[in-house]
């Protein structure tokens, strides 16, 4: 089995020694996503229902650029460092997952990169 990087210039850069995303055979593994905006590099201004739908969207570019979808992800976490934000986390991340929802896992955590609220991570299967 081979593996390969995968990167969009619409998904904010990786701040560290890791990928957007790697392929390996008919998955693809998306690194947690924080709510950095890509033309700035520099968080969202905004609350958590802002900075959740700019999470959702640079996932959206990463699944994108391995060529797959939300309806192809079948598993996800979301870290947040305040658990009270679960609601709001929930409706944000309801409106783009849709079909088979994937599987999940939320966890609070005491603190994500460059302050952020809320990082997401994905596993998705690729059919084809």
């Amino acid at each position: 089995m081979s593996k390969t990087a995968i990167t969009s210039d619409r998904a904010p850069r990786a701040i560290g020694p890791y990928s957007q995303a790697v392929k390996a055979g008919h998955l693809v593994f998306c690194s947690g996503q924080i709510p950095v905006d890509p033309a700035t590099g520099e968080l969202v201004d905004g609350g958590i229902d802002v900075q959740t739908a700019q999470v959702i969207r640079n996932l959206t570019e990463v699944l994108s650029a391995a060529g797959a979808t939300w309806d192809d992800v079948v598993k996800t976490t979301i870290y947040l460092t305040d658990l009270a934000n679960f609601a709001v986390v929930n409706q944000v991340y309801g409106t783009a997952v849709g079909g088979v929802l994937p599987a999940r896992a939320t966890v609070q955590v005491a603190a994500l990169p460059k302050g952020a609220a809320v990082e997401i991570e994905a596993v998705a299967h690729l059919s084809r």
